[in-house]
């Protein structure tokens, strides 16, 4: 699992019939201290994620491990909003 911030959403009318149905976010991995690292990944939404919230995300094989993106084409999944991120015993994040 990683963690990131969903900055855009991606649109396509055209995609593989198993992607219809789906909402594609752009996410930016965050590191230790929520800053962003400069990696990003378009993930399937699977729990309704909005612009500007930190996530979880799983890529790679596990992203296919969700009800949503089961025998789909993903290689990544956004399957968690975070409320608090507590790192060493200091609050790092806080959903407000």
């Amino acid at each position: 699992m990683n963690i990131g911030r969903v900055v855009g959403t991606v649109v396509s009318t055209q995609k593989d019939e198993k992607l219809v149905g789906t909402k594609l976010q752009i996410v930016k991995q965050l590191g230790l201290d929520c800053s962003e690292t400069g990696a990003f990944v378009v993930a399937i939404d699977a729990v309704g994620a909005g612009q500007g919230e930190v996530v979880l995300y799983a890529s790679g094989s596990s992203a296919r491990q969700t009800p949503i993106t089961k025998d789909r084409p993903a290689d990544a999944v956004i399957m968690a909003i975070v409320d608090t991120i507590e790192v060493d015993g200091s609050l790092r994040y806080q959903k407000t």
